[in-house]
């Protein structure tokens, strides 16, 4: 399953898993672009099959109803690559009274994984893929202030959304030691997306300038994506959980990811954000 998988990096990940052979799970927002992009998927890989499904990740409920279709349809589920991601040029908040940006790019995320893990566990050895950021690296998350009420900034949201993602994959990791599900995070790169697009003009004239300044080290989607599919089919990260990669290669992610307190708060304010109650760990 690869969420997010209607445009840029999600999309070149279905590519690459269909044409590998994987049976391929298309999860986006729009019924027109799911139903499309999974077809011509499929047309171009005919050794891999693709299926898609519908959520907004902005709304749990909507989650909730994904993973309930991904289970009735799919008895197996070896891969779930959380790759669907949002910015925001103005502070947002979900029904349920979420700042946007954490509610899309992690509790979306932590909501769906969390649902799915009886299913991940009977499909053993499965992974877990999350898509961080190197933005994670000056990110500071306030408990304080979980919706941003105050100096809601859109970098600044992203990047806690990042952080968010780190802590998420070092906690689910400890959870799930020796259950045969590994979990590990990856920042595929300085990848040509469209995430920036909705930013507003300002910064998505920062976006683009970004790439120009640092062109030699701008990536293609498809590019970005092949970091994605390594940490999905490599056999020799089969074993490996509870890591963060710099594309292909292990890193070290920032001191304050690896804050294991922090983690653990995180995954508390998760649940009760989102009504969710673990019994893993």
């Amino acid at each position: 399953m690869v969420t997010g998988a209607t445009s840029g990096l999600g999309l070149a990940t279905a590519w690459q898993l269909a044409g590998l052979g994987a049976t391929v799970i298309v999860v986006g927002r729009d019924a027109a672009k799911c139903a499309a992009v999974a077809a011509s998927v499929s047309s171009g890989s005919p050794t891999g099959a693709v299926d898609w499904l519908v959520a907004d990740f902005a709304d749990q409920d909507a989650v909730r109803r994904l993973a309930a279709e991904a289970e009735e349809r799919h008895p197996r589920i070896d891969v779930l690559v959380n790759n669907a991601g949002a910015t925001y040029p103005k502070r947002r908040v979900t029904p349920e009274g979420v700042e946007r940006t954490l509610a899309v790019n992690h509790l979306a995320p932590f909501l769906l994984t969390t649902l799915l893990l009886d299913r991940l566990r009977e499909s053993a050895p499965a992974r877990i893929v999350n898509v961080s950021s190197v933005a994670h690296e000056s990110a500071r998350f306030d408990f304080d202030d979980p919706a941003m009420e105050r100096g809601y900034r859109p970098f600044a949201a992203y990047g806690r959304s990042k952080l968010a993602n780190l802590w998420f994959t070092y906690e689910l990791a400890r959870r799930l030691e020796g259950s045969g599900v590994t979990v590990n995070a990856v920042h595929p790169g300085l990848v040509r997306t469209a995430l920036g697009d909705h930013s507003g003009a300002v910064r998505r004239a920062g976006w683009r300038l970004l790439h120009v300044a640092y062109r030699k080290h701008s990536l293609s989607a498809k590019e970005g994506a092949e970091a994605i599919s390594h940490l999905a089919t490599a056999p020799e990260l089969e074993d490996v959980t509870g890591r963060y990669f710099v594309r292909r290669r292990p890193a070290e992610s920032s001191p304050a990811s690896r804050d294991t307190v922090a983690a653990a708060r995180l995954w508390e304010l998760s649940e009760e954000l989102t009504c969710a109650r673990s019994t893993i760990g």
